[in-house]
């Protein structure tokens, strides 16, 4: 079982994200089967069985074993990830038409959802090849007495990573992906 999985498929994100099968995949988090989870969310097991077949079409739901119980085959599943995240490629992708603009708060969510995007692969990439991935993410918090200190960091930081970059840059060997981001953390103040 993945920890993270970036769901991109439109039709995925779609049966993901209704209530009753949203409730069934934190479930399956833990082998379950359909009499199990049934009892679980005070569902019919067939209704839980409908919900379960949808949820496995999409690979959101993974068969764990088969067991006979009497005359009829008891099937067990789990989650195919502990958490799933939406990519905004399944609902439209989020783009960009202007030129990037270290200021603008529609480029910071094009570039947040290419990191999205591309993370996801990554993940779904290393879990096939039963490999690990190296990453790194820096999050902090800071608070700025005034607008004049935040435009000062965001220009020192941005000389610090450029000469990081052109310290570390090298012709040959594998390209990574650097992206900073300050935005205020809660809803904008009068």
């Amino acid at each position: 079982m993945l920890d993270v999985a970036v769901i991109e498929d439109p039709a995925a994100a779609e049966v993901s994200l209704d209530p009753v099968r949203a409730r069934l995949l934190a479930e399956l988090v833990e082998p379950g089967s359909a009499a199990q989870l049934a009892a679980k969310v005070g569902l019919p097991r067939q209704k839980v069985n409908y919900h379960l077949k949808a949820l496995e079409r999409h690979g959101l739901v993974e068969l764990v074993e088969e067991r006979r119980k009497g005359n009829m085959t008891e099937r067990v599943m789990r989650a195919a990830a502990a958490a799933f995240v939406i990519s905004p490629v399944a609902i439209g992708g989020v783009r960009s038409s202007e030129q990037p603009d270290a200021l603008s708060a529609r480029w910071l969510v094009a570039v947040v959802s290419r990191t999205l995007r591309e993370v996801g692969a990554l993940v779904a990439a290393a879990g096939r090849a039963r490999k690990p991935l190296a990453t790194f993410a820096v999050d902090a918090e800071v608070r700025f007495a005034s607008a004049a200190d935040r435009a000062a960091f965001a220009e020192e930081l941005a000389g610090a990573v450029a000469q990081l970059v052109g310290k570390y840059h090298a012709g040959e060997g594998r390209e990574h992906r650097l992206v900073l981001a300050v935005h205020p953390k809660n809803e904008l103040e009068d």
